[in-house]
């Protein structure tokens, strides 16, 4: 009994769409700089999948993801102050829904990442991989029994934090009341942070809203142009700072209108020149600075003087 309610503890942290992990009354009030770390796309499955050319079947293995994984962990379990939380913007593991390795492969990344800290909370963002490309509400249960709230709000030191399900904006025709339940949500959610005077808004999704222009074409990897229209205009008008994102396996972004599209390059298989690595994300009173580091760099060497004297302000 203890495994299950340890692994609850550390899995299950997004229920009734806000997270356990901090007491909103405590949180509603800035108390100073901090950080967190992003991560993106462990997808145990993918490097052997992407090597042998078969992106369906061929994720059998996941040994190297595993490492990676592990090694992301210990960075992050190092390095002090300790940041405020760890999240995973999707594509936990690469088997999609109802394929032969997923199972193996959730429960082989609960046991790398059991090992966080536990005074670090971990907050899940589903990927496409997490609930499929075009979810139902099946997909999206399971996933919630095993990470959490496919999407949810936080708060932490005057901070307002949005997770959101970018499934439903990329292909909702099999759950089209599951978009407009989330839609009203936000909406909901927005009013609120105006109400409360937030020092920042961040969001955390999947799929980003583009790459590096605002004006993009679409394609698989950022929303499509009305739909991302719509979205960063209800971001502006709410003074949304960022929005953090994964899926592209390469670092990227760009702005629009004082919205910056942060798109953080994978923990897993790199699709480009990046490395394999995470986002040390600082927030002041004025503004959100970012940097990306590898594993390796995290590791051996922690966050930058410039970036820890952001915070020791």
């Amino acid at each position: 009994v203890a495994s299950m309610a340890t692994e609850g503890n550390a899995f299950l942290r997004a229920r009734g769409r806000t997270l356990t992990a901090f007491r909103q009354d405590d949180e509603y009030k800035w108390k100073g700089p901090f950080y967190f770390i992003q991560g993106a796309d462990p997808q145990f499955g993918l490097m052997k999948s992407w090597a042998t050319g078969d992106t369906k079947n061929g994720d059998d293995e996941w040994e190297e993801e595993t490492k990676l994984t592990e090694q992301a962990v210990q960075a992050i379990n190092k390095l002090n102050p300790k940041p405020k939380f760890f999240v995973l913007c999707g594509d936990l593991v690469h088997g999609m829904p109802g394929t032969q390795w997923r199972k193996a492969q959730e429960q082989d990344l609960k046991k790398v990442l059991k090992n966080t800290d536990q005074d670090i909370p971990l907050v899940f963002v589903s990927g496409n991989h997490d609930i499929g490309n075009a979810p139902t509400r099946e997909t999206i249960d399971d996933y919630c029994k095993n990470w959490g709230d496919d999407y949810f709000s936080f708060w932490v030191g005057g901070v307002f934090f949005l997770v959101l399900n970018s499934q439903l904006y990329f292909d909702s025709s099999k759950c089209p009341e599951l978009k407009q339940a989330q839609d009203a949500w936000l909406n909901e959610q927005l009013a609120v942070a105006e109400k409360q005077k937030c020092k920042h808004i961040i969001v955390f999704q999947h799929i980003p809203l583009f790459l590096r222009d605002a004006d993009e074409d679409h394609d698989y990897f950022n929303l499509e142009k009305s739909v991302r229209q719509e979205i960063m205009e209800k971001f502006h008008k709410a003074g949304i700072k960022a929005v953090f994102s994964g899926h592209y396996h390469r670092n990227a972004g760009g702005s629009y209108r004082g919205l910056e599209m942060v798109v953080s390059s994978a923990i897993g298989c790199q699709l480009g020149e990046d490395t394999h690595g995470l986002r040390v994300v600082v927030v002041t009173d004025e503004k959100i600075v970012h940097r990306y580091y590898s594993l390796t760099e995290l590791s051996s060497r922690g966050i930058e003087k410039e970036l820890l004297d952001m915070l020791a302000k």
